[in-house]
């Protein structure tokens, strides 16, 4: 059976289970969509390298606050990325896309044992279609976190959206596909209701004010340069001791499999 066969070269270890139930599920169990699905995740970690991006190369991108790992986490312990697209401070297409996959890295490198999701936080203060990034972008940017980044994502609350938020979304949905339509909520600062939805998974005594929390904490970029610095050197690390041969599961490895065609070679484990 071909589902033996994936898991023939499985490592033990639970995180390499839970990628490849995260990649079953986002094919809704088909088990031949779901080997065709990480093949390509395999092939475009061997091109893209998404675990050789370094906080030099695109800690540019985050010197406006425009997209950090949020210093609280959720209600179930999982990490929160919190995204300003009003704070959009560059225009290069490639840096920006570098930027997203660096910090998608870092957001499953911080995630506790056992937790597989993150949650993001979209703030939409000052947001007009002037800071809409271009179809391109947006349509790459969806490719990667459905294709490669499966069943990552726990909720996604957009935060005082505006109006005219509404036209750019009929766009962007129309790349999604239906299950991460529905992890995405409508929050307004002024709607008690929807309020409470976003409280059910996030503590309001951690959520920054700005959020209508009771946390006074801010974004510092030179603090936050600080961590992703210390975070990069465990990233280095973790990758040096699976390329000796220890299967530290943070990636799919290419060391562990160079033949991204064979049923064997489908060596899933925590990052992708």
């Amino acid at each position: 059976m071909l589902l033996n066969s994936i898991l023939v070269m499985l490592t033990s270890e639970k995180q390499s289970v839970a990628c490849l139930a995260r990649y079953l599920e986002a094919r809704n169990w088909n088990v031949a969509k779901s080997r065709k699905m990480l093949e390509e995740s395999l092939k475009w970690r061997a091109a893209y390298r998404p675990e050789d991006i370094r906080w030099p190369e695109v800690s540019v991108e985050a010197e406006t606050g425009k997209m950090y790992r949020a210093g609280f986490r959720d209600r179930e312990g999982r990490t929160v990325l919190i995204m300003a697209p009003a704070k959009q401070n560059t225009s290069s297409h490639e840096g920006q896309i570098r930027f997203l996959v660096y910090t998608l890295e870092n957001a499953v490198l911080s995630l506790p044992e056992g937790q597989e999701k993150m949650v993001w936080l979209i703030d939409f203060t000052g947001w007009t279609m002037a800071n809409a990034v271009p179809i391109k972008t947006a349509r790459e940017t969806t490719s990667i976190l459905q294709n490669h980044y499966p069943e990552r994502l726990a909720v996604a609350f957009l935060f005082n959206p505006p109006k005219v938020f509404e036209a750019f979304w009929k766009i962007v949905k129309y790349f999604l596909d239906p299950k991460s339509i529905e992890k995405v909520k409508f929050v307004y600062l002024k709607d008690e209701e929807s309020m409470k939805i976003m409280h059910k998974y996030i503590d309001p005594k951690v959520l920054p004010v700005e959020f209508g929390g009771k946390s006074n904490a801010v974004y510092n970029h030179e603090e936050y340069s600080e961590l992703m610095t210390k975070d990069d050197i465990k990233m280095a690390n973790i990758w040096t001791t699976e390329a000796k041969g220890d299967h530290v599961n943070h990636g799919i490895s290419e060391t562990l499999a160079p033949d991204v065609t064979s049923q064997h070679s489908l060596i899933a484990a925590k990052a992708s």
